[in-house]
């Protein structure tokens, strides 16, 4: 029960890595916050932590919405705060830049930057408040790099890189640590938000062929584990995971 006493807040908590750290985190102790935007799967989800003893929270809301995410934060502040937050919900609706696909690019710098920040937001302050806290993003292994097809999401990737490095330096001085999970493959709903039918066949086939044996959602919530479980002078900036055959 390496997170007893801890409770902690995942974005994105109705599918893919957010369900399986919520279920994570669960069995090693934590009461959880949890969030998205799929009311049904978050009460199903609440009711098997439940099951498990744990203190669960739904909030429905998408963290692209500024008010929605203040409300969320006034929640938290009402329960006495987290000790953990994990800043998981994203999306990637990619397709070459020429198209001109204005409305998906905001989509992806709403959801995956200003969600982010709307996260940090609503907890950073009472962390470092308490001198303690724990704060992980999740960006990805296009954080990095860049691909053809995935310019605007690799940049909003880049941006979380960026924005998590400021803020370790930042909260040093309050107690607080943030590491940034830059997950490569992983099987998930992600390539589903993909209007580009090309593009989102070619992910697919790229991801989920038959020699491309991807990473599964648990994998990612063991490595959030992994540096939410080190001794409170370690932190684990970044985290860079990939299956064995992904070469970039």
């Amino acid at each position: 029960m390496k997170l007893k006493g801890k409770k902690a807040w995942i974005t994105g908590a109705s599918s893919g890595i957010g369900q399986a750290t919520a279920r994570l985190l669960a069995t090693e102790g934590a009461d959880l916050i949890i969030s998205a935007r799929r009311e049904e799967r978050l009460k199903e989800l609440a009711d098997e932590l439940r099951a498990m003893g744990r203190d669960v929270t739904v909030a429905v809301v998408d963290v692209s919405d500024r008010k929605g995410m203040e409300r969320v934060a006034a929640l938290i502040a009402d329960q006495g705060g987290v000790d953990i937050l994990i800043n998981n919900a994203g999306t990637m609706p990619i397709s070459p830049i020429i198209n001109g696909r204005v409305d998906e690019w905001e989509q992806m710098i709403d959801t995956n930057i200003k969600g982010v920040l709307y996260a940090i937001n609503a907890v950073y302050s009472g962390m470092a408040e308490r001198k303690e806290g724990y704060i992980v993003n999740i960006s990805s292994v296009a954080a990095r790099l860049t691909y053809q097809s995935a310019g605007v999401y690799s940049g909003t990737k880049h941006a979380v890189r960026a924005i998590s490095d400021t803020l370790r330096k930042e909260a040093i001085r309050f107690g607080v640590r943030v590491t940034d999970i830059q997950p490569g493959s992983v099987d998930t709903e992600l390539p589903d938000s993909i209007a580009h039918d090309k593009i989102r066949a070619a992910v697919k086939d790229n991801m989920y062929g038959e020699n491309m044996p991807n990473l599964q959602p648990e994998d990612i919530a063991n490595g959030i584990l992994y540096a939410l479980s080190q001794p409170a002078y370690v932190d684990v900036s970044e985290l860079l995971i990939r299956p064995v055959i992904q070469e970039n």
